[in-house]
């Protein structure tokens, strides 16, 4: 990856600092749901998104998921942040959705760039702030929402972060990602489909209109 390349992704960082992590940062090729950072895991680096997407998740004692955000081209993952300069564990499971490239930072540069760039420090800022932003919503959905309501929410998500209307995730696998059963994902799935938000293909649905979602 070049400085160029770079530039694209993160288009906000000076040339001096874009050039910094080109020599200072491992750049790595993950696979399409390969982990990248596992719960309970001694963070020693940030990591960034430099292409592709990445799915944050928390995991609970039993070992059973929760799906909480997405991280796309040009974001940092906030935890490995605060991690890496902590020298703390990872509370949050990280995997890729597709083949992805991501930048690994060793928290001697993490802390040195801040004082160093301005845009840095800002880009750290920001992802401490958008990560918490979605954490609220998260709550927000958990805490008042009907499982009906956070589905759409979901759905919502995927169509935005992956820019398709085409979901090819299984129910079981959405279930465990909302917290929920097969059963009632299917039931809500069913009952957006007789709305005419959805309509449910054999081996995926297709999002036509989620505004019907909730009429």
């Amino acid at each position: 990856m070049t400085e160029s390349d770079l530039a694209k992704h993160f288009p906000t960082f000076e040339k001096e600092l874009l050039s910094e992590i080109i020599t200072a940062a491992e750049i790595k090729t993950v696979q399409a749901n390969e982990v990248i950072v596992r719960s309970g895991q001694n963070i020693r680096t940030a990591i960034l998104v430099a292409d592709g997407l990445v799915k944050i998740y928390r995991e609970d004692e039993d070992g059973d998921e929760y799906f909480m955000y997405y991280l796309d081209e040009g974001k940092a993952c906030a935890i490995s942040l605060v991690c890496a300069l902590g020298k703390g564990t990872s509370g949050v499971r990280a995997k890729a959705v597709h083949e992805s490239t991501i930048l690994i930072v060793s928290p001697h540069y993490v802390d040195e760039w801040i004082g160093k760039y301005k845009s840095w420090a800002q880009f750290a800022i920001n992802s401490y702030r958008e990560r918490f932003e979605e954490l609220l919503q998260i709550i927000d959905h958990i805490a008042f929402r009907n499982m009906d309501e956070r589905l759409v929410f979901y759905l919502r998500r995927h169509k935005e972060k992956l820019n398709t209307n085409l979901i090819y995730t299984s129910f079981t696998e959405i279930a465990q990602e909302l917290n929920s059963s097969r059963e009632v994902i299917s039931r809500l799935m069913k009952k957006l489909f007789q709305r005419g938000a959805v309509y449910l293909h054999g081996t995926h649905v297709r999002i036509i209109d989620l505004d019907k979602a909730l009429d």
